[in-house]
């Protein structure tokens, strides 16, 4: 048995010095190779990447001159990856920078109403304010918003007529109440 694990110690031991000699002969030049077609932070990347492959299939790392065109290879298909994640990633940030300006009003657009809606509902209590945005902006009956919250839908009934009987409190004590207020803009 304790041949068996000197045999493993020895072979791991020569694994990694098969390791550290491949990366001190190549990761120069594959940084190089990557410095000329990425970003600097993607070619660190793909170098640190390139070598976390050779590690994972050192038996299949070819012997002598041959590590080297491998590994340019496995770096190639490295940044192949690295191309189509980023594509995918700024095609999803695309997606969503365009559902966001869907969903979000334009503040510079914000009319004088909307404005002092805006401000009165932010000096409300955070559970008033969400219980408002939930059941006005989002659409959920008092029912689902209970389920949402995890309250009794009668604990969410009597926090929203309170969070609606404030707002308005809120709204005309401006002096500038807007023409509606959320009890009337949405589905009690």
């Amino acid at each position: 048995m304790r041949d068996n694990r000197q045999l493993r110690r020895t072979r791991s031991d020569s694994d990694r010095q098969c390791f550290t000699a491949l990366y001190h002969d190549h990761a120069l030049a594959l940084l190089g190779y990557g410095l000329r077609r990425t970003s600097n932070e993607d070619a660190v990347d793909m170098v640190s990447e390139t070598f976390a492959v050779a590690w994972r299939r050192l038996q299949d790392v070819p012997a002598g001159d041959g590590a080297r065109p491998w590994l340019f290879g496995v770096a190639r298909n490295v940044l192949l990856n690295q191309g189509r994640s980023n594509r995918r990633r700024n095609a999803l940030t695309q997606r969503l920078v365009a559902a966001v300006e869907q969903v979000a009003p334009d503040e510079t657009a914000a009319s004088d109403d909307s404005l002092l809606m805006d401000a009165a509902l932010k000096r409300l209590d955070p559970l008033d304010q969400e219980l408002l945005m939930l059941t006005c902006w989002e659409g959920l009956s008092p029912t689902e918003v209970a389920e949402a919250l995890d309250m009794a839908a009668g604990t969410v009934r009597s926090r929203l007529h309170r969070a609606r009987k404030n707002l308005r409190r809120l709204l005309e004590s401006t002096h500038a109440a807007p023409t509606t207020t959320p009890g009337e803009r949405c589905n009690d």
